[in-house]
């Protein structure tokens, strides 16, 4: 046993001396990549914001005449109207003999303006006569003014009159669209109240919630494009920036006009959640392809690639996307070589081989094939 182990004992250091002598193998490149450099890109300025579609005014109809009986209604919720357009007929038999009764009292007056006229037209052609007293002369030219004044009375009395025969016709105010109806056959209503409510010239408007530190990158007249929560996309102005912030979260309204959508397509409807985006502009951005762009928890990576083969983790800011481009704000320059294809399989400091075109996708394959 012993001379078993002395007699291996040589061996095993020859061996190990072999091992050490043994000239260092070449590191491998782990994966075969090619690069671009990130281009200036014309982009179009946006601003995202969220808010609800909302009617732009909102007319309230209600009845004019007090306590008369409803006994038609023609429109209902969703219908178009026209201005002057007849809503509802309330009963009108009560103020036609209110207005008989005013057009009789009116008579009795003209008739006894006549008369007092006709007194007071004598007094004043016996006035330097001596025939009546003074008195008397005065007291038929009371008469006359308070029959003048009667008569007024009276025609005013017959103006009401007609002027509630008139309100016995509810008619639309302005044109538009009814959004809601509480008028009810049978019902006896009392004067003001509310029968109908109408979206004004069907026109419905989008009310952003922007934060108070992107308001003044917004225009008056600048478009905007939206997507509704039923999938309606409409396309508005804007009309007007809210003269106030809510202190609360910091944020002021935007009131957007929405212009009509195509026919065919489902409405947006007052009451809807949109999403929409604001046309700010153009100007030129820092663009890279899609693929360049490594997302790890929860941050985004390009690989710069380095003289020496090796490759350079950089975390950057992303914004705007372009199809197949997303425009890189922060962490690289025009001069940086940046890894495209493989760059999800990149680790920082990785030795890499760079080739052109196509061919990265078939070598990486060939590697891949060989390693198995």
């Amino acid at each position: 046993m012993l001379a078993a182990w002395l007699s291996l004992t040589p061996g095993s250091k020859a061996n190990d001396k072999a091992t050490s002598t043994k000239p260092p193998s070449t590191a491998k490149a782990a994966l075969t990549v090619n690069t671009a450099r990130p281009q200036l890109t014309r982009l179009s300025q946006t601003l995202v914001a969220n808010g609800d579609i909302a009617a732009w005014q909102e007319a309230s109809i209600g009845s004019e005449a007090n306590g008369l009986r409803l006994t038609e209604v023609l429109v209902n919720v969703g219908d178009l109207v026209r201005v002057g357009q007849t809503l509802a007929r309330f009963s009108d038999e009560t103020v036609r003999a209110d207005l008989a009764q005013a057009n009789a009292a009116l008579l009795e007056a003209q008739a006894t303006l006549a008369e007092a006229s006709s007194n007071a037209e004598r007094a004043r052609s016996l006035v330097n006569t001596g025939a009546i007293s003074t008195q008397q002369i005065n007291q038929f030219l009371a008469g006359e003014q308070t029959a003048r004044a009667r008569v007024a009375a009276a025609e005013a009395a017959v103006s009401a009159q007609r002027l509630r025969l008139k309100f016995t016709q509810l008619r639309a105010p302005d044109s538009g669209v009814i959004s809601a109806r509480s008028a009810t056959v049978g019902a006896v209503v009392a004067n003001g109240t509310e029968l109908f409510r109408m979206i004004r010239k069907g026109r419905l408007e989008w009310r952003a919630e922007v934060m108070a530190s992107e308001l003044s990158r917004i225009r008056i007249g600048s478009g905007v494009t939206l997507v509704a929560a039923n999938g309606t996309r409409l396309n508005g102005k804007v009309r007007m920036i809210g003269p106030t912030v809510n202190p609360q979260n910091r944020s002021a309204l935007v009131f957007v006009d929405l212009l009509p959508v195509a026919s065919g397509e489902a409405p947006a409807k007052p009451g809807m959640f949109a999403r929409g985006e604001f046309m700010l502009g153009s100007g030129n951005g820092v663009t890279l392809p899609q693929q360049a762009v490594v997302v790890r928890d929860g941050f985004s990576y390009v690989f710069q690639m380095k003289s020496d083969g090796r490759v350079a983790q950089l975390k950057v800011k992303t914004g705007r996307y372009l199809q197949d481009y997303v425009e890189i704000t922060e962490g690289i320059s025009l001069q940086d070589e940046i890894v495209v294809a493989g760059a999800g399989f990149l680790n920082d400091g990785d030795l890499v081989r760079m080739i052109r075109g196509n061919a990265v996708d078939r070598d990486n394959k060939r590697e891949t094939k060989d390693a198995q």
